[in-house]
């Protein structure tokens, strides 16, 4: 299973030479597994997939972890849904109160876009979940509802040889209890136990979140404490505050990673940087 990076930052894009180096697309991951390709979340980073590995495949599964702007805002410009060719499956979560074609319709309908989702010309099929388990070619997909505002779900994306873990976007100690609550009740824990890795939401720092509780997303300590209760063995920092540069990225890191003693490794996410899990 390999694993690509192609948009590392949060809530919008950035485009300044002062965020080039960790980058400025929003969430996109690709998955590569034999004959497989798996988009996960459809981030403005979607522009990224080369157009040769693109037109190698005819199947296209994107996973979407909920429906925030920045995690839909480049599905309409992802190439292969104007392909008759193409079939297209795209995984979201399931809302107690709409549909996801309904959600889905909201964006891509004039005046946010100018092509409406029934007149796209490939094969495409939607498909709800929640707490969920579908194979997809080789891989088990495992999802469940996560702490963050709307319906979001985590993924547990697995192969007979390794396990993804990925949350973009989540608060895990949020509550009365926070991390007093049990492990066992830490939102999306089982989905990331053991993970070989596990990108994790850690837009905020210590004072930031201060100011910002609820919102949905979760400081680097906090990131490393869930990666630490799940028993990671490599933990991705992700989804960068816009605010932030590429030395404010540094600054965190070296503050609080390097100055602490983990179990497992643990980067900042890179734009384009990739991982062989096998």
């Amino acid at each position: 299973m390999k694993i690509k990076v192609l948009g590392t930052r949060g809530s919008l894009p950035t485009t300044n030479p002062n965020t080039l180096h960790y980058g400025g697309n929003t969430p996109c991951i690709e998955i590569l597994e034999d004959d497989q390709l798996i988009i996960v979340d459809a981030g403005t980073g979607i522009l990224n997939l080369s157009h040769q590995k693109l037109d190698l495949f005819t199947r296209f599964d994107i996973l979407l972890t909920h429906l925030h702007f920045d995690h839909i805002q480049g599905l309409g410009f992802f190439k292969p849904l104007f392909n008759p060719s193409s079939e297209i499956h795209i995984w979201g979560p399931a809302s107690s109160s709409q549909s996801l074609k309904y959600r889905l319709n909201r964006y891509l309908s004039p005046p946010l876009f100018p092509v409406h989702f029934r007149d796209l010309p490939s094969s495409t099929y939607l498909h709800e979940i929640s707490h969920s388990s579908f194979e997809i070619g080789k891989l088990q997909i495992n999802s469940n509802y996560i702490s963050h505002p709307g319906p979001t779900v985590g993924y547990r994306i697995s192969n007979a040889n390794a396990v993804f873990a990925y949350f973009p976007d989540h608060e895990p100690a949020l509550g009365i209890n926070g991390w007093n609550a049990g492990k066992q009740w830490i939102s999306g824990i089982e989905l990331a136990l053991n993970a070989d890795l596990l990108i994790h939401d850690s837009q905020y720092t210590l004072d930031e979140y201060e100011s910002k509780v609820g919102w949905g997303h979760c400081t680097v300590e906090d990131a490393v404490r869930f990666a630490s209760l799940a028993e990671v063995k490599k933990l991705l920092l992700f989804h960068h505050d816009p605010n932030h540069t590429d030395k404010d990225l540094e600054n965190i890191y070296e503050d609080f990673i390097q100055k602490n003693s983990f179990g497992f490794n643990i980067e900042l996410a890179v734009e384009g940087s990739e991982f062989d899990l096998k």
